[in-house]
């Protein structure tokens, strides 16, 4: 599933999409109607698509776009279908061309549309409290509720048995059966990315949305980015403790336990069984393996493998972190 919510005002001719992002069409790329942009691994045959770290190598060499932007470094890494756009900042021209498929991605005004919903047709099949609020597009199951002054914002669709506590803000979101969401959570709101300026800061438009999937509960004052290019996803029977932030595209797997206070930067990927105490603070684009524990506290900056136990700053081995610590 990918940007459902969101309007696609494509496809551009490519020659016409470079233009209108101010990037020089220096291979002389013209007729060829691009659909959409997608990441690495999703983009399909017509689309266009952004490399920017040898990081995604293996994803970069097996890419099925049509069209890639990246620099002269990283091209020799793509398949030769794969029409190449150099660049010398991927990320902010990536930024340019998402922003005119998608113009409506870049800021998150308040829900315009919003009705008390008393007033809507969701009213005789959900249990909820005062001053709840409920946008356009939004579809509800059966057996759920909806506490105080809660905002069901446009663009979400809420499973069976699910609880959805007070003072909570959902947009651009899809939340399977049986999932608790308890008091004061921000769920499906844009992602902390932009470029820095002198003057005014680029915005990174944010086009994915947040998936939660079946069984999980989110603590109190957790707040959960949809995603920029691909998905945020909460995994099956997953428990996350109050406070805690899930950046953009973050994936965490299923069965984890995740204690209060703990932090996710962008795009790193959790296995399946993780447990991670309270404080940790886990960086951008890791990968962190299956049957992993990291201790509270701890500052993750590098990839962990499968049935790692580890704590500190940077987070080491248990078992070494304990002996140089007695």
């Amino acid at each position: 599933m990918n940007n459902p919510f969101f309007k696609n005002n494509g496809p551009f001719k490519i020659d016409k999409l470079l233009k209108l992002s101010n990037i020089k069409n220096i291979n002389n790329l013209e007729n060829v109607k691009v659909v959409d942009i997608k990441d690495l691994s999703l983009a399909k045959k017509n689309d266009i698509t952004f490399f920017h770290s040898k990081k995604y190598e293996a994803i970069a060499n097996n890419t099925k776009a049509s069209f890639c932007i990246t620099t002269d470094s990283l091209k020799k890494y793509l398949p030769k279908k794969c029409k190449i756009i150099l660049s010398n900042n991927v990320l902010l021209t990536t930024a340019k061309i998402t922003e005119i498929f998608y113009p409506e991605s870049v800021v998150d005004h308040f829900d315009e549309t919003v009705k008390e919903i008393s007033k809507t047709s969701l009213k005789k099949k959900v249990k909820y409290g005062n001053n709840v609020l409920v946008g356009k597009n939004v579809k509800i199951g059966t057996n759920c509720s909806i506490g105080h002054n809660t905002i069901i914002e446009k663009n979400v669709i809420i499973g069976n048995n699910c609880s959805i506590a007070s003072n909570v803000i959902i947009r651009n979101s899809v939340i399977k059966n049986n999932v608790n969401i308890l008091d004061n959570c921000v769920i499906g709101k844009k992602g902390f990315g932009f470029f820095p300026g002198p003057k005014n800061n680029i915005r990174y438009p944010q086009i994915g949305i947040v998936i939660i999937n079946d069984n999980s509960e989110i603590g109190c004052a957790t707040t959960i980015d949809r995603g920029s290019m691909s998905n945020t996803v909460i995994g099956k029977n997953t428990y996350l403790d109050n406070q805690i932030h899930v950046a953009h595209n973050v994936k965490i797997g299923d069965n984890c336990i995740i204690a209060g206070q703990v932090g996710f930067a962008g795009s790193s990927v959790l296995g399946n069984n993780v447990m991670i105490g309270g404080q940790a603070g886990i960086s951008g684009h890791l990968n962190i393996g299956n049957k992993v524990q990291i201790g509270g506290g701890s500052g993750v900056i590098k990839d962990i493998p499968n049935n790692s136990k580890v704590m500190g700053y940077p987070a080491k081995d248990l078992k070494t972190f304990v002996k140089e610590n007695r």
